[in-house]
């Protein structure tokens, strides 16, 4: 069976105020993560920059991976490959997140699956920039 995001979860994800870490967020203002995780940051959430590279990004210190981000996390927003989505879904587990939001094309139906049991909220397929505007988020 396959996901299907729930809007009340997307509504209490993105109002909210909460910390994301955002998997794949570099310095690149090419990338569209640079620019999604700047959106996310005006709705009023914490952004935790987390790629290999550890860049400082919009001001906020990076991290290469999710076991070293101290403190909790409330979103783990997945900006890779879907082929590497999983892994990132298995490390929010393992961090005790309370959510993973797969972006615009990341679709992992497992890891989605390995999410909800082990007690995560999903948000899979979609974007914050898209979703909050239809909410009045925006």
């Amino acid at each position: 069976m396959s996901h299907v995001n729930d809007r009340a979860v997307i509504k209490r994800l993105l109002s909210d105020r909460g910390r994301w870490a955002v998997v794949g967020l570099s310095a690149n203002s090419e990338r569209t993560a640079f620019g999604i995780a700047e959106y996310v940051a005006d709705l009023g959430h914490e952004i935790v920059p987390v790629h290999p590279r550890a860049e400082t990004v919009h001001g906020r210190q990076g991290y290469p991976d999710l076991a070293s981000v101290p403190g909790e996390i409330d979103v783990v927003d997945i900006f890779v490959n879907s082929r590497l989505a999983g892994a990132v879904v298995d490390d929010a587990i393992a961090k005790g997140a309370k959510a993973v939001w797969m972006q615009k094309g990341v679709i992992d139906e497992a890891a989605a699956q390995r999410a909800k049991d082990a007690g995560l909220d999903v948000v899979m397929n979609t974007c914050p920039a898209i979703e909050a505007p239809t909410l009045g988020l925006a």
